[in-house]
């Protein structure tokens, strides 16, 4: 396995002690999520190698940026990446379950980010953390939506990435914390594949919803204007 951090524009990731390697769906999701100029405190659920944070670190002035972890391993790995990245005053990692979290906690967050794990199919494989990182009963969506909505302030966005097949779901199920999408962006691998995933922005308040659609590559390495537009300030190659 290669013990070669990823390496961004801002800063590089250490991902060797985790099941979930950085893909697409963090870029993307750490990228297009809406970042106000006066953000204060941002929590990123299940963060992993610490992607998101750091992400949100660099496109925010926001001076507390807490990620929950709980995978051991994942853990420590974040610590690390934040504590090399040049944010590392204003990053933290907590080492606990959602629902920990969530009872022990007080403060509210402006914006809570997240990449949940995704899969509802009842299949397992032979590794465990990585099943843990991937699989949905590790936080079921309606545990994920009740907790954010007692950890996210009056004002706050909760921006999510899911597969497309899960978003009425979760929509229905966000509406019964009274969370309202404003924002939803559909992606699709090429002009004429399936759309893939759904980012979300949801909050406490109504607005014109936005629906915007991105396709990310036209041929094999050919990524569209759009996709390079929103990545290229993390991307090296962009």
């Amino acid at each position: 396995m290669s013990k070669k951090p990823f390496v961004f524009k801002q800063f590089s990731v250490k991902q060797e002690q985790c099941a979930m390697k950085i893909g697409t769906d963090s870029v993307l999701l750490g990228a297009w999520t809406s970042v106000k100029d006066n953000l204060f405190s941002i929590l990123d659920i299940g963060t992993g190698t610490g992607i998101l944070s750091l992400m949100l670190a660099q496109r925010s002035h926001a001076e507390v940026v807490d990620g929950i972890e709980i995978d051991d391993n994942a853990y420590e790995q974040c610590v690390d990446n934040f504590e090399n990245s040049p944010w590392g005053d204003r990053l933290f990692c907590y080492h606990a379950s959602l629902e920990e979290f969530a009872e022990e906690i007080d403060d509210k967050y402006d914006l809570i980010i997240s990449n949940p794990p995704f899969y509802s199919e009842d299949y397992k494989t032979e590794n465990t953390q990585r099943d843990l990182a991937r699989f949905q009963d590790a936080m079921p969506f309606n545990h994920l939506i009740e907790s954010v909505s007692k950890l996210l302030s009056e004002d706050g966005i909760f921006s999510v990435i899911i597969p497309f097949k899960e978003e009425e779901k979760l929509i229905h199920l966000a509406s019964k914390f009274k969370l309202i999408p404003n924002k939803i962006l559909h992606v699709k691998g090429t002009p004429t594949s399936e759309i893939k995933r759904s980012l979300i922005e949801f909050s406490f308040h109504e607005s014109d919803k936005k629906v915007d659609n991105l396709i990310i590559e036209t041929g094999r390495h050919q990524y569209t204007q759009d996709y390079t537009n929103l990545t290229k300030d993390f991307y090296l190659k962009m």
